[in-house]
C-alpha cells in the first residue's frame, strides 16, 4: 500500500476512473490487461472462457457480458488507480450512471471495427452530464475490418469534445505491431511472447511520416487555443518541447476541451501500459477536481466540501450490494475528512446515527478490511442496514446533505409467483433485498390480480434478477407476463330498481333502491336525489355501499368499473323488516341490472409514450407504432433527433423497449405513463375476450 501522510499531498498520488464502453467493446478485456500488468493479478482471465476477475458472477461468465459495476484498486508508477468496470449492456446502463456520478475520469473504450456505437455515445454523455474527463481507447485493431482514422472521423462528428491522436497504429487487422507516439514522435513495436510487457523502439515507418506531422500538427494546433503559454511560444517561432504539450494537453483535458486518443489491442495484450501512464499523466487527482455541493440538512443553505482529508467528513452511497456474510455492503466514494473502523456517522436523509462495523477496499468480489478511508478513496462499509444509494454519511456536528442520485422508471414488467407455497415469504424477503440492491428494479403486487409483479430496465434486466432468485436464494418460479388489468364502463343511460324481498316468518327482509345511471368522464359519481322520508337518511349510507362494493366487478368479466353517474331517485322502505344490510343487497341488485342494460363496454388502458430517436429511424418507429394500435399526437425536431409524442395501448407495449432497441440499433430511447381508459374496438374485444359470443 501507498504510504498516505495526513495531508493533501497524498491525493495527487490518486486516480478514480471508470472504464466505460458499448457492449463488447474490450471494456472488461482491457481492465484485465491492467490488473496483470500493475501485478494485482498474474494470470489474465479471459471473458470468453468466464475467467475473468471483474466479471464475476455466474451470469456475467455464462453470458461473457458486465451486468455489475465492480471495483478494484491497482497501482501504477507510485500512483493509486480505482477503477470501476462498468456494463456495456442498456439494460445496465443505471451502473455507468451512478459509478460516473463519483468517479474523476473515465476511459471510454471503442471498438476499431464497431466505432462510435449506440451505448458509446450513451455512456459518452453520461459522462458529459458529471463533467468527467476522459481518455479514449480505440481497441480490437487486430480484428479484420479495423480502422483507426473511421473511429477517430466518428469522433470528431459525433462529439463536442475534440479527439485528439497520441497515438498513430503500425499496419491494420493482422498486421497490427505497434504504434507511433504522435508527441514523442517515436515508434514502438511489441516483441517476443511476453504478453506484451516486452516494447521496442524502432524508426517511425516512412510511411506514416506524413500522417504523424499531420496529426502532430492538428493536436498542436488544437492545444494553442487553450493554454497561453503554447500560443505564445508557438506565435514566436520557438521549439515547442514534448512537455510543453503534455502540460497544455492536461490542462485542456482537465478543462473537457480535448479528449486523447490511443490505440491498441486489449486482447492482443498492446497497448496496455501506455494507457495507464495517459492515466496518471492526463486525468486529475481528487485535489484537482471542483468542490463538491451540497445543502446542509439543518438550514437548508448550500455548502461545498473540498476533496481535503483534513475537512469534516462527508461520502456518497453510490452502490449497495448483497455480502452473503455481512449482510448488506454499502460502496461509499469519501469526498472530504477520514473515517474509521466503528466510526459512529450520521445518514442523511435518514438523520439516524449508525456505527461502521468495518471498511473495506474492494477487488471484484474479493474484500480488504482497512482501519481508515480518506477523502478521495473509494472501498466499501459495513453495518449500515438501513443506507440506500444515493444517501449521504456524514460528520453529526457538520452535516452535509448531496445531490441524491436519481434512477429512470422500470420499462418493462413481468409476473412471477413462487411455485409452492412455502416459498411466498422466502421471495417476498429475496426480492426487497434485489429492490434494496438495485434501485432500477420495482416491485408491486396488484391488487386487481394479486400477481407479484417485476418492473425493469428490460427483459435482459428482468431475466437476470429471476435468475439470480434461483441460484442465491434458492426459489424456483413460474414466470410470466403480466395480465393488462382493464376496466367496465356504460355507453348508454339505463333505470333499474333493485328489490330485495323476502317473507319468511318473523322478521323479513324489505328494502327497494331505484337508480339511473349514465356515462361519466370523471370516474364513479353517486347523487342522492331521492325524496326525503322516502328512504330514512340511517339507511343512505348501506345503500352507497352497496353501490360503491358493485363497482368493484362489472357484468361483462368481473373487471372494475369505472366512468358511470348513478344517481338514486326512489326507494321503499319497511318500519320493521328494514335494515342496513337489506338496503346495501337492493343496490347492488339495481346497479347490475342497470348496468347489464346500459350498453356495457370493456375499456382498456392507453399510454402516453415519448420516442427520441434520430431522424434516420422515423419511418421505421412510426410503421411500429401503427402495428401496435398507436396514434401520433405530436413531433418535433430538435438537433438532429425527433421527439415523437403518441398514445398506445398498454396490451401492445410489452417488448416494446427492446423492439425499439432492435428498430434502432438502441440510439431511440423512450418513456411511458398512463393517460386514460378507451374502449377496446370490436375487433381486438374478440381477440383480447375470447371468452365472449358475438362480442357481447
Amino acid at each position: 500500500m501507498i504510504d498516505a501522510p495526513m495531508d493533501i499531498e497524498y491525493l495527487s498520488k490518486i486516480r478514480n476512473i471508470g472504464i466505460v464502453a458499448h457492449i463488447d467493446a474490450g471494456k472488461t478485456t482491457v481492465t484485465e490487461r491492467i490488473l496483470f500488468y500493475t501485478g494485482k493479478i498474474h494470470r489474465m482471465g479471459e471473458v470468453h472462457e468466464g475467467s475473468t476477475q471483474m466479471d464475476w458472477m455466474p451470469q456475467e461468465r455464462e453470458r461473457g457480458i458486465t451486468i455489475s459495476a465492480a471495483a478494484t484498486t491497482v497501482e501504477w508508477k507510485d500512483c493509486r488507480i480505482n477503477i470501476i468496470d462498468t456494463p456495456g449492456h442498456v439494460d445496465f446502463t443505471m451502473e455507468v450512471e451512478r459509478s460516473l456520478k463519483v468517479l474523476d475520469g473515465a476511459v471510454i473504450v471503442f471498438c476499431g471495427v464497431g466505432g462510435v456505437e449506440p451505448q458509446s455515445e450513451t455512456v459518452w454523455h453520461q459522462a458529459d452530464r458529471y463533467h468527467v474527463p476522459r481518455l479514449a481507447f480505440v481497441n480490437k485493431l487486430d480484428r479484420v475490418g479495423a480502422d483507426f482514422y473511421r473511429v477517430m472521423a466518428m469522433m470528431d462528428e459525433k462529439f463536442s469534445m475534440k479527439p485528439l491522436a497520441l497515438q498513430l497504429p503500425i499496419g491494420s487487422e493482422d498486421d497490427f505491431r505497434g504504434v507511433v507516439d504522435v508527441i514523442e514522435g517515436k515508434a514502438y513495436v511489441w516483441t517476443g511472447d511476453e504478453l506484451g510487457a516486452t516494447i521496442e523502439e524502432v524508426p517511425v515507418p516512412k510511411e506514416l511520416v506524413p500522417e504523424v506531422k499531420k496529426y502532430h500538427d492538428l493536436l498542436v494546433d488544437t492545444l494553442t487555443h487553450h493554454d497561453e503559454h503554447l500560443l505564445t511560444k508557438y506565435m514566436n517561432g520557438e521549439p515547442l518541447t514534448p512537455a510543453d504539450v503534455h502540460s497544455a494537453l492536461r490542462k485542456a483535458t482537465l478543462g473537457l476541451k480535448v479528449v486523447p486518443v490511443l490505440c491498441g489491442s486489449a486482447f492482443r495484450n498492446k497497448g496496455i501500459q501506455k494507457i495507464l501512464d495517459a492515466v496518471i499523466d492526463y486525468l486529475p487527482s481528487p485535489s484537482e477536481v471542483l468542490p463538491i455541493k451540497g445543502v446542509n440538512p439543518k438550514t437548508n443553505l448550500e455548502e461545498t466540501r473540498a476533496n481535503d482529508p483534513r475537512g469534516n467528513f462527508s461520502a456518497l452511497v453510490f452502490k449497495i450490494a448483497t455480502d452473503p456474510h455481512r449482510g448488506f455492503l454499502a460502496y461509499i466514494r469519501v469526498y472530504s475528512g477520514k473515517v474509521k473502523s466503528g466510526d459512529t456517522v450520521l445518514v442523511v436523509p435518514l438523520m439516524e446515527k449508525v456505527r461502521i462495523a468495518k471498511l473495506l477496499i474492494m477487488h471484484a468480489n474479493d474484500k480488504e478490511e482497512v482501519e481508515m478511508l480518506k477523502a478521495g478513496e473509494i472501498g466499501g462499509a459495513v453495518g449500515l442496514k438501513e443506507v440506500r444509494t444515493g444517501y449521504t454519511l456524514t460528520n453529526f456536528q457538520h452535516p452535509i446533505a448531496f445531490e441524491p442520485m436519481t434512477f429512470p422508471d422500470p420499462v418493462v414488467n413481468l409476473a412471477i409467483e413462487p411455485k409452492s407455497k412455502a416459498d411466498e415469504t422466502k421471495l417476498g424477503g429475496a426480492l426487497q433485498a434485489l429492490a434494496i440492491e438495485d434501485p432500477t428494479f420495482k416491485v408491486k403486487v396488484d391488487p386487481e390480480t394479486s400477481q407479484t409483479i417485476l418492473s425493469g430496465m428490460g427483459e435482459l434486466h428482468l431475466e437476470i434478477l429471476v435468475d439470480r432468485l434461483g441460484r442465491e436464494f434458492g426459489l424456483d418460479c413460474h414466470v410470466g407476463k403480466p395480465q393488462v388489468s382493464y376496466r367496465e364502463t356504460i355507453t348508454a343511460s339505463a333505470s333499474a330498481e333493485g328489490r330485495f324481498v323476502r317473507q319468511s316468518g318473523g322478521r323479513g327482509h324489505f328494502a327497494v333502491v331505484e337508480i339511473k345511471i349514465e356515462p361519466s368522464a370523471k370516474g364513479n359519481t353517486i347523487l342522492n336525489e331521492i325524496k326525503e322520508g322516502v328512504i330514512p337518511k340511517q339507511f343512505m349510507p348501506s345503500v352507497k355501499r352497496g353501490l360503491e362494493k358493485s363497482f368493484e366487478s362489472g357484468v361483462l368479466g368481473g373487471y372494475p368499473i369505472t366512468n358511470v353517474l348513478v344517481r338514486i331517485v326512489d326507494g321503499a322502505f319497511h318500519e320493521v323488516d328494514s335494515s342496513d344490510i337489506d338496503f346495501e343487497v337492493a343496490a347492488e341488485m339495481a346497479f347490475k341490472d342497470a348496468f347489464a342494460h346500459a350498453s356495457p363496454e370493456f375499456l382498456e388502458p392507453i399510454m402516453d409514450l415519448e420516442i427520441v430517436t434520430p431522424e434516420a429511424y422515423l419511418g421505421a418507429i412510426i410503421s411500429d407504432l401503427i402495428s401496435r394500435r398507436g396514434r401520433v399526437l405530436h413531433m418535433e425536431q430538435v438537433k438532429g433527433h425527433k421527439i415523437i409524442t403518441a398514445q398506445i395501448p398498454l396490451s401492445t407495449t410489452f417488448g416494446y423497449t427492446t423492439s425499439l432497441r432492435s428498430l434502432t440499433q438502441g440510439r431511440a430511447l423512450n418513456s411511458m405513463q398512463f393517460a386514460h381508459y378507451e374502449i377496446i374496438p370490436e375487433e381486438e374485444k374478440q381477440k383480447a375476450f375470447p371468452f365472449l359470443v358475438n362480442g357481447t
